[in-house]
């Protein structure tokens, strides 16, 4: 009996999936992040979600000016730290004037060049992990990976228009705290004379918002290389840990 004929293997391409406009990738981001991520394999544009984040941060930040005013967001500054406090206390009047037109003009300005210093802490958020993946055999490349932070911190925009809500709603001037304007995070809920200001400065790191943004770059690396999923979360968190830590004993001085 004849053996039956062996049939070539078939050379047709795997079929790629078809390329994500920007808005598709800004909406896949939340509700389907790996084709976000894996599209930027593709192609690693981050314009879009740096505009959304821009616009956003400058409404938030002019209402603050408008809201609160940021003689009173220097104030409360001054006075979350004790040290700082007591200093500020001993000055002359016309020094206490001087510092607090010097803080609230650095807040002012600072505030209105949000969408440059966008640019410029993604770069210092994304260097670290990069390289560390770089090192564990991770393909990702410069650009995918600067694209992958800029588009993970989409989230975020969700708590600046709760902030916005909270200003516009009436939220007391001399509570306001603008490097934690909503209580999305434990610690908000703590009181810093009790727990003391570095357990406060951890505990604002348990977000809502935060640990979405990990794991949006966690999986973000594991879609543009060879990293597993776990293991690229697991870098991610690690390296904001180290940053919170040293941001909180730097913010208890």
């Amino acid at each position: 009996m004849a053996a039956a004929p062996v049939l070539p293997a078939s050379s047709a391409p795997t079929p790629q999936p078809a390329p994500l406009s920007q808005g598709a990738r800004i909406i896949d981001t939340f509700v389907a992040p790996s084709k976000t991520f894996t599209d930027i394999k593709r192609s690693a544009s981050w314009w879009l979600p740096w505009i959304l984040i821009s616009i956003v941060a400058l409404a938030f930040n002019v209402t603050v000016g408008r809201q609160i005013g940021f003689d009173q967001v220097a104030r409360n500054a001054i006075e979350k730290s004790p040290k700082r406090s007591q200093a500020f206390d001993r000055l002359a009047p016309d020094q206490q004037a001087a510092q607090l037109r010097a803080i609230s003009a650095g807040n002012k300005y600072g505030s209105y060049a949000a969408p440059v210093l966008l640019l410029l802490f993604c770069l210092i958020a994304m260097l670290p992990l990069w390289v560390t993946l770089k090192l564990m055999g991770g393909e990702t490349t410069f650009g995918q990976a600067y694209s992958i932070v800029m588009y993970s911190w989409l989230p975020g925009l969700i708590g600046a228009l709760l902030g916005l809500v909270s200003l516009f709603a009436g939220v007391n001037p001399e509570g306001f705290d603008i490097q934690n304007p909503v209580g999305t995070n434990v610690g908000y809920y703590l009181d810093a004379e009790t727990v003391g200001r570095f357990a406060k400065g951890l505990a604002s790191g348990l977000d809502v918002f935060v640990i979405w943004t990990l794991i949006l770059i966690g999986v973000g690396f594991a879609c543009t290389s060879k990293i597993k999923r776990s293991t690229a979360i697991t870098v991610v968190v690690l390296w904001y840990l180290v940053f919170k830590v040293g941001a909180s004993a730097l913010g208890a001085l």
